[in-house]
């Protein structure tokens, strides 16, 4: 059963997707403000946080950041529609998806499946694909680990899979619609602008190239191509 922590001071929507998550079959944890729910995120081992931005005591933004600094549990924020500031901010500080309020609960519960499947399967890959070295990188699936030159990268899972996915098929031209339905679970909207920051933040932490080369080619309206 995976264990999903949902952080909003919403009173009245809180409870009403606490009874629909339990219906789904999760287990759930609850938190009203942002400093209890960064403590909960912190002390207990979850699958998923579902991410309110607008909380009293910490904001969502303030929240991840503390987060990310010791975990990388997959974080899904609730922002308020329209605003697409937000978005990008939780995007570009570790966020793995978004989804705007009001939303539908059959879209709630489908990217919930999907970011948890995508840590699923990067599990049951391991059987498959042990430790793989690809030039100067070294890519650990069952712990979603990546190492440049030796060094630990600090990857949420989002970030593991888009560069597992890239480095796997060096050389060949991924579209941004495979891409997002890869990694994302989800397909490409228009002004969906998740698989580019998620990009974005991989490439601020990956080291140089020694040659100086760009690891990642953006061809322009078609995708990304993996430099080997």
């Amino acid at each position: 059963m995976s264990r999903i922590l949902l952080i909003d001071d919403d009173l009245g929507l809180t409870e009403l997707l606490g009874q629909l998550l339990e219906l789904e079959g999760f287990e759930l944890f609850l938190a009203h403000d942002g400093q209890q729910g960064l403590e909960l995120a912190l002390g207990q081992d979850v699958d998923l946080i579902l991410l309110d931005v607008m909380l009293p005591k910490l904001n969502g933004f303030e929240v991840l950041r503390a987060l990310r600094q010791h975990k990388q549990t997959p974080v899904l924020m609730l922002t308020a529609r329209g605003d697409e500031i937000d978005r990008v901010v939780g995007l570009e500080i570790g966020a793995d998806d978004y989804l705007p309020k009001p939303f539908n609960d059959r879209e709630l519960i489908a990217r919930i499946r999907a970011i948890l499947r995508r840590a699923t399967l990067t599990s049951q890959d391991n059987h498959q694909h042990q430790e793989q070295q690809f030039g100067d990188l070294r890519l650990d699936p069952a712990r979603q680990e990546a190492y440049c030159k030796e060094q630990l990268i600090m990857l949420t899972g989002t970030e593991f899979s888009l560069l597992y996915t890239l480095v796997a098929q060096a050389g060949e031209l991924l579209t941004k619609d495979l891409l997002s339905e890869k990694v994302l679970g989800k397909k490409l909207m228009p002004f969906d602008r998740s698989l580019d920051m998620h990009l974005s933040n991989l490439r601020k932490k990956l080291p140089e190239r020694s040659d100086g080369r760009p690891r990642v080619k953006t061809i322009r309206g078609k995708g990304y191509i993996w430099i080997p």
